[in-house]
């Protein structure tokens, strides 16, 4: 490595360490690692090192090369290698320049040149940017990330099968010029093979630690806070499966039980106890202000669906943007399949307090009000008597109630 190269990326190092940190932790993970240019073009990372071109470096400023590094280190620290799953890798791989990006440039650092930054995703994370970006567009990331090489298709496109998901490992690009004699000694590192699931796995929980540690240093010393904390904030809550949460509370609250209100009518005179069973009255309410998309209503419908009959729950529907829907609510007995209502309209603003209202006016209230939404609106300024349940999309926060992250 050059020495004014090494200087040049040890220094900004450094700078993150001292100004930021948060990043500047992250950033020491990553040795630095001079590639081959004939495959990196600009930054790479495959989760385990940084790779650079010389020449590249060369031509960013100090400030972009800090940026440089700290982008590199959030993609690691973020998992985004772990993350893409069905989703097809060019279209994940600018949705997560998107995530990271942006905060960054709002944390005060300069954005490298071609660096993709778009206003609009702010505090978004690469799954909620992914279902925007464009199957044809001409964006492209400015670095290369080479912990997959090889696109898994969308299955939520029509045509995709999954058979389709089977990596293969880049061919070696017989386009390139030869190298002459001169460029021999400039000539870095090969890239690196696609990780490996096992590796993956490893990888995903060694950077959640690592990102744990590096918030906890950044927090003593006062240094945590603004877009890129953020950012981090949801992955560095201890979360249990919505689904999981969903059924504990529900099955607490059957009310099938052996008591003595009522005689057994076996023979005899003693009095035995009988099994006495009533309904849970479950209001869940949809957010349909334009943030929840229909398959996200169906799948969480589906899941209350499956539960509901096993603690007999009577569940009644409605929904809510800034106003409650017109044609609700709908009732559903615990026999009867919980479906989404064709009527169903939204995409106004948010407003919760409608929805709160109404309860009070009913005869009785609900064992538990389930409200599915990204929590961003206008809450009522007093906690209701029974039990609410908020099954979150997003990073929104909720001013009381129980908050179960869905995504």
């Amino acid at each position: 490595m050059d020495d004014s190269i090494e200087a040049k990326l040890t220094a900004a190092r450094a700078w993150l360490i001292i100004d930021r940190p948060f990043l500047g932790a992250l950033a020491l993970r990553l040795p630095l690692v001079e590639a081959d240019p004939t495959w990196c073009r600009t930054t790479a990372t495959d989760a385990k090192s940084l790779y650079y071109n010389r020449d590249y470096i060369e031509s960013l400023t100090f400030e972009q090369t800090k940026f440089a590094l700290a982008h590199e280190a959030l993609h690691c620290a973020l998992a985004h290698f772990a993350r893409r799953e069905h989703r097809h890798k060019r279209r994940w791989d600018i949705a997560c320049d998107l995530a990271i990006n942006p905060p960054l440039v709002a944390d005060g650092l300069q954005p490298a040149p071609r660096a993709l930054v778009m206003d609009g995703f702010a505090d978004m994370a690469a799954e909620e940017i992914y279902p925007y970006i464009q199957e044809n567009s001409e964006q492209e990331p400015h670095d290369q990330h080479i912990y997959e090489d090889e696109q898994k298709p969308d299955l939520s496109q029509r045509g995709a099968h999954p058979k389709d998901e089977q990596d293969r490992h880049t061919e070696p690009d017989t386009n390139a010029p030869p190298h002459k004699d001169s460029d021999l000694e400039r000539i870095g590192a090969a890239q690196p093979p696609p990780l490996s699931a096992t590796e993956r796995e490893a990888l995903a929980q060694q950077w959640q630690q690592r990102l744990a540690g590096a918030a906890q240093q950044a927090m003593q010393a006062g240094k945590f806070s603004g877009s890129v904390a953020r950012l981090v904030e949801h992955l560095l809550t201890p979360q249990l499966p919505w689904r999981m949460l969903l059924a504990r509370y529900l099955t607490s609250m059957a009310r099938n039980d052996y008591n003595f209100l009522r005689p057994s009518r076996r023979e005899g005179d003693a009095i035995l106890p009988g099994l006495r069973s009533s309904h849970v009255e479950l209001v869940v309410v949809l957010d349909t202000s334009g943030s929840i998309g229909n398959d996200e209503m169906q799948e969480f419908l589906s899941e209350a669906n499956a539960i509901k009959g096993q603690v007999g729950a009577r569940i009644t529907l409605h929904a809510c943007d800034e106003a409650l829907a017109p044609n609700g609510p709908w009732v559903f007995e615990p026999w009867e399949e919980l479906r989404l209502p064709e009527s169903l309209q939204g995409g106004g603003g948010t407003r919760f307090t409608p929805v709160f209202d109404w309860v009070a006016r009913l005869d009785r209230q609900p064992d538990l009000l389930v409200y599915f939404t990204d929590a961003k609106g206008e809450f009522p300024g007093q906690e209701p008597s029974y039990p609410v349940l908020w099954l979150v999309k997003g990073k929104g926060t909720v001013p009381w109630g129980q908050r179960l992250q869905l995504n």
